[in-house]
Formats: C-alpha cells, structure tokens, sequence
C-alpha cells in the first residue's frame, strides 16, 4: 500500500471536481479525503494499492468535468494513515499555492432539459444550474468555492436538494454548491414602473408577452441587468434609443439557440460552437439580407453582435416571445456601470424600461458580457468578461514580485500578476465615470485578498498619459500602500502584451494602431512601428504614419473638425475646405474658422494616429461626420467596404524624419477626395483600408530588414479592422511574415493591464 497528497491547480472549485475526485477513488477502491482549501485549490490525500493509484491519477486527468481544467498538480508521496472510507472534507481557509476562481458558466443541455421536461420537479425553473453549468464568479464574496461563500448561502437546500448534493452516484448535483429548486432558490418577480409587484401567477410569461406588445423590460440576469426589447419593430428600437440616450450605438441580440439565430446571420459551424460554448460570448456575425431585425438595432454597420440564452431565464423568456429573439442590452444609462441592484434599477432604469424582472439572489460581482468578432480566420476579443474572467494567463517566466497593472481609461480591466500567473479582471467600463472608479478600487481589493497578496510587495504599473484617471488611481494606491510605481508606455504595453500572449520572444516588430495612446515626445502616437526585445527593457520606436492636428477632445467626436484641421496642414485655403465639406449653415462655417485659425496659430498637438486618419476618410465619404459611441467612424467605413471591390491604391511616399520611417499617405486621401464623386464609395472605402494596411505592412518589411527581427506583433484597437488587417497581412505574407494577433486578450484598450504586467518581466 503507498498514499499520496496531491495539491491541484486549475479550475477545480465550482465544477464538480471534488465529487469527481470522490467517486473516482470509490470506484477504485481507494481510501482517503478530498477538500477544497483557500487558495481555490483542490487538495486530494488518497491511499491503497499502487497500481489503482496510477489508474486514479490518469482517470483526474482524462475523465475530469467539462468545466474543469488542470493547470497543475504537485504530488507527494506520504505514509498510509489507516482511512476507512472515502469522504470530501469540510473546506480549509489555509492557502496553499493559489488557484483560478472558476468564471460563470453558460446553462448546460442537461439543465435545459430538465426544465423543459414536465415530470421533473425544475419544470421551467428559471435558476437552475449544476456542477457544470451556472453563476460562479458573479456570485462569490471569497474563496474557497462554497455555498456559505457564495449569495446562495442565503438559500437552504430543501430535502430533495440536499438528498440530491448527498448522493454520491448523482453525478451532476453531489456537493454542487449553487444547486436550487422552485421549493428552496431564488424567486422572480414582475415590477411596474413603481416597483410595485404585478398580479400574475407567471412573471417570464407575463414578461415575454409585454415584450411581444412593445415595452421595455428590464431584466435581472446572473452579472447584472439587460434591458430586453422587440428587436423587428422599429418604433420600440427607436423608443430605447432615445430613453437610454444611445444614437447609434448597435445593441446586441439574444436568441433562443442558435437555430434561431441563423435566421438573422450567418453562421459556420465554428461560430455555432462558439455561440453554444459555456462561455458563450456575443458574437459579431455578417448580418443576412433577409433579416427580420430592424435596422434600427444596428445602424449603418454590416454585422450583428448575436448570442444565445445562457440562463434558464433568459431562455424561457426568449421561449414565450412571437419571435424567440430579443433586444438584450446592458441595463444601465449611458455612461455609467451596468446595474446589479434593485436600488440602482429603481434610481437609473425607470426613466429606460417599463417593467422589471427581477430575482432575490445578490449579484455580488458585476460582470457585463464578453464580445468576439473574427478578424482574419482568427477570434479575436473585443471585450473579454462574462465566461472568461478571471481566468489567468500562464507566463514563461516567474514575476519577481507582484504586479498590478492599472490598464487605461476606455474598456478598462486591471490585471494582477504573481508568480507566474496574470489573473485579467472583468470588463469594468470606463473611467470617466466616478461609480465605475469606485468599482476599479473594490475589485482590485477583491483580488489582492482573495489571492493572499500584500499591497506593500506589489509593484503599480500606469500608463504615461497624465490626464487617465487610471494613472491617478495608481498612484493613489501606491502613496497609500508604499508600493513602487513604474510609468509604461501605450503602445509598447500593447505589444508586449500580444507577444506574451502568443508566447513568443526575442526580437520583436510590433504595430500599433489605435485611437490613441501618450507618446515618449509628448505627442499622440496610434500608428507605430516599435521595436522590442521580450529579454530587456529597452523598445525603440522606429517607424510612424504622418501626423495630423489635434486642438481638443471636440476634434475626435464632430469629425468634420478633423477634416478640416488634416486639410488646413496640406495647405488647403479655408474657402476649398468649405467647398468639400458643405456646411450647414454660418454657425457651422464659424466653427471651422475657429478650428482653422487655432491650426495656424500652432495651437494643436501632433497626432501619428490610425483611428484620426480612418476618421477623416469617414467622413470625406460621407459615412459619418460624428462620433457618439468609440470607434463610430472606423467601425462604419469598415462596414461599407465589405460591399466594395478593393484595388491598391498606390500614391504614397516613405520618408525619414530624424531617424523615423513616416508613412506619407496624403496622396492617397487626395486621390480618395478627387474620385469621391466618381468611383462607388464602399470600392474607395475597401481600398483606402486595405492599401493602409499594405503601407503600414511596408513600414514593418523595411524595419524587420533593418532590425533583424523574428516575430511581428499587432495591437490596438484598429488591428482588428478586416481590411486593414488583410492588406497588412498580405504585404508581410510576400516577405515571410506573420502578424500576430492577441489569442486571449482583447486587442484594445481592454488587453492593455495585462501588457503593463508582462512588461515587467524585461524589468
């Protein structure tokens, strides 16, 4: 007889595992304990005969829980202590080596189908879940993964439950933490606008049937509220636009499967297996001429962001509506975090939504859903929440102490690195709210507790633009902590980040193209060719697109302003500005005097930025002269290409300028202007995008000769661009390069904590 103790990492807490551990010794006759213990690990002491002990530990890893993953296990051969039975132990608060906290889980077919099944006894109940499917994440107030730790622990387990969570062959509900029934879980009910409770003996069907008649329910899910609306008739799109204070903005689409969702867009079998993961992220999928979907839902865009009912609620909702889809947006007024209480839907929702579905379990963490696009033949993160966060990264190396990576100010996530782990948080938001600060500052407590870290050992990573609020919030942890503080640059974070994230080092060329990110001269940078080495500190800036002028933030949401200031720097009269943009009226022509006047007066800031260059593209097409969400402009000029034929538009220069490469793309935008009225405007959108990609591509050939570089990197916002990313990946592909892509990070401003962090392993 020989015992072992082993200690697994992963994520083993909230899965299922620990029953799995349990009978998986029963079957093979061996004795001992399995327990969870306070670092989100699991902790297994088995003994009996060698040959079954090996069995035993090819079974764990071969046979384990869908959810479930083994990132490592540490055995210790030990002493048999004499074990009559097999048990799962009460869990330890002692932490051993520290592991995930597991995320939420889309509904699994099993619990589908016992809530549509009549003889069982969660016929259409709307909370239930099991060992592999359910809130996990978003319902934690600590670790380790029990139910007395969780908002469940408001909820006894009736004798039915708890037989269940005893029985040791029940494969799905044995110790499931989160387990209920309609006689022992959460409640529903369906408020008016008052917050006073509707007399109906079924609020999901009272619900849909509203939703059917044209109102606005808003919707308590599992990370916080949706707002669900008819999403064909256009009067009901338009409503919600104007009560939630969002123009354009898309808003996403929920379905009842995806079989539903096939009648909207088009999808591969890859897609539909996205879709159906238990993450199952929105999707953004090329939307079908014969869509039943207003064009209201997504204005002036090519693709519609899809997913699936991932809870029992949302599913029998969407099940007893005219149309199996719906409307489902974030419950929250625009600019602000999503809400989570009943408290915040009453004071912000009530002016949106006509009616509330709402529950009585406490959402503990928010955690807004995860967005996928393709760019490529490769997912890509738009934002990375719901399903994924907060899983962690493995790095190669071993951080030397711990690290918190701040992120920026738009689609902020902070990051926590330690040993040789970055835990990613969920989306958080951005920053200009005061609400969605104070939220940064609990979720970072939250997991420095959680994962046993001292403030005092931890190194803050901010970025070097002085005005983020994220920057200021770093530094107000560093002065109240003693931690050291490191400045890092934008870009460079974006780049290091994707190289990492791709497992990839020595010498790297990275492209950055975004909207903006504080340059080392003090200038704006988004469209940069930076060279790094992932073994040092050192980076080296060596290429850039030609600048444009910035005189205010004004610039970048009225567009037109920028068209102006990009053609007063090419010396164009301000009377052939007015000739090409066509104001409205004299207020409008007053406007851009006062913009041309502050360019010649040297009032500005120089701005090497892709999503200002697309900007003025947009709008010299007419594809969009304002701003009202990020990345309006580009997103729509994108969207109008795809119906184009693209040719290589061929009228550009290449210069040095104090040792930099610059790209001259002004020849390009003048033959764009000139053939405006002449040529189809998606052909000219698709080729300006696509020979922007090339020429960016060129700037990477002509430094990879120089620099001997083995790998090309791309990050920022921008890279995700279908077309401009096809032209930049077929002038590398003529040379033997490769652009990469961020895998598991979003390639925006959502993916930049987890660059600050990785840096720091060339510190």
């Amino acid at each position: 007889m020989i015992a072992a103790r082993l200690i697994i990492n992963g994520i083993v807490q909230g899965v299922g595992f620990r029953p799995f551990v349990d009978r998986t010794m029963r079957r093979l006759g061996l004795k001992g304990y399995v327990k969870n213990v306070g670092g989100s690990e699991v902790e297994v002491f088995v003994e009996g005969n060698e040959e079954n002990i090996y069995e035993f530990l090819s079974i764990l890893y071969n046979e384990k829980p869908p959810p479930a993953e083994i990132e490592e296990a540490f055995l210790e051969l030990t002493h048999p202590q004499g074990f009559q039975n097999t048990q799962i132990q009460r869990s330890d608060t002692t932490r051993v080596t520290g592991s995930m906290i597991p995320p939420d889980f889309a509904v699994c077919k099993d619990c589908l189908a016992e809530i549509l099944d009549p003889s069982n006894h969660r016929y259409m109940y709307p909370f239930n879940s099991c060992a592999w499917c359910g809130p996990r994440f978003s319902m934690m107030y600590t670790v380790p993964y029990d139910r007395e730790n969780t908002s469940m622990r408001d909820f006894a387990l009736c004798e039915s439950c708890l037989k269940e969570y005893s029985d040791h062959e029940n494969i799905r509900r044995y110790h499931a933490q989160g387990i209920s029934c309609p006689r022992d879980g959460p409640s529903l009910a369906l408020l008016d606008n008052d917050f006073n409770p509707l007399d109906t003996d079924n609020p999901i069907v009272e619900a849909a049937k509203l939703i059917d008649e044209g109102s606005i329910i808003a919707v308590k899910g599992i990370g916080g509220y949706h707002i669900a609306a008819s999403a064909t008739m256009d009067d009901v799109v338009l409503k919600l636009r104007r009560r939630k204070n969002r123009p354009t903005k898309p808003f996403a689409i929920m379905g009842l499967d995806t079989s539903i969702l096939k009648l909207l867009v088009y999808l591969s079998e890859e897609d539909e297996k996205l879709l159906s993961s238990p993450q199952a992220p929105i999707l953004l999928l090329p939307k079908r001429e014969d869509t039943p979907v207003s064009k209201y839902v997504s204005p002036g865009l090519s693709h519609e962001g899809v997913f699936v009912a991932y809870t029992p609620l949302h599913f029998l909702l969407l099940m007893n509506t005219k149309d199996k889809f719906s409307i489902m947006t974030s419950g929250n007024s625009t600019g602000s975090p999503m809400c989570t209480t009943e408290e915040c839907a009453k004071s912000r929702m009530r002016s949106i939504a006509d009616y509330f579905l709402v529950h009585n379990r406490v959402i503990v963490n928010r955690v807004d859903d995860s967005v996928v696009r393709k760019t490529g033949d490769q997912y890509v993160f738009l934002r990375r929440s719901r399903g994924y966060a907060p899983r962690w990264i493995r790095l190669k190396k071993s951080l030397r102490s711990p690290v918190l990576g701040m992120g920026g100010d738009l689609s902020n996530t902070f990051a926590l690195g330690f040993d040789d782990k970055v835990v990613i948080s969920q989306y958080i938001g951005d920053l200009e709210d005061p609400e969605t600060q104070g939220q940064l500052l609990n979720y970072i407590d939250f997991f420095v507790r959680v994962y046993g870290l001292n403030y005092s050992d931890i190194t803050v990573i901010v970025d070097k633009h002085k005005a983020y609020y994220s920057r200021r919030i770093g530094f107000d942890i560093a002065r109240k902590h003693g931690c050291r503080i490191v400045e890092v640059q934008h870009h460079y974070a974006h780049l290091f980040g994707t190289a990492i994230d791709n497992e990839l080092e020595g010498r790297i060329a990275g492209i950055a193209l975004d909207g903006l990110g504080w340059g080392d001269d003090e200038s704006v940078w988004g469209g940069e060719v930076i060279v790094f080495n992932t073994m040092d500190n050192n980076y080296e800036r060596v290429a850039s697109i030609e600048w444009v002028p910035l005189t205010s933030d004004r610039d970048t949401i009225s567009i037109k302003r920028l068209v102006t200031l990009y053609l007063a720097k090419n010396n164009w009269s301000f009377e052939e500005i007015m000739k090409i943009l066509k104001p409205a009226n004299e207020r409008e022509v007053m406007e851009h005097r006062l913009v041309y006047a502050a360019f010649n007066q040297g009032r500005y800031v120089k701005a090497s930025s892709t999503g200002r260059v697309v900007d003025v593209v947009a709008a010299l097409l007419g594809v969009s002269h304002l701003r009202t969400y990020d990345g309006e402009p580009a997103i729509k000029l994108e969207a109008v290409a795809f119906k184009g034929v693209k040719n290589l538009l061929e009228n550009v220069s290449f210069k040095q300028v104090n040792g930099l490469l610059i790209l001259d793309y002004h020849g390009i935008i003048n033959e764009i202007i000139d053939k405006r009225d002449v040529l189809d405007i998606p052909s000219l959108a698709r080729s300006f995008l696509y020979s922007y990609g090339y020429y960016i591509g060129e700037l990477v050939v002509r430094s990879a000769l120089k620099y001997k570089i083995d790998y090309v990197v791309a990050g920022g916002g921008a890279v995700v661009n279908e077309h401009i990313y096809q032209g930049l990946k077929e002038r590398l592909q003529l040379e033997g390069l490769k652009p990469y892509l961020p895998r598991r990070i979003p390639a925006g401003d959502g993916g930049l904590s987890f660059g600050q962090v990785a840096s720091t392993i060339a510190f």
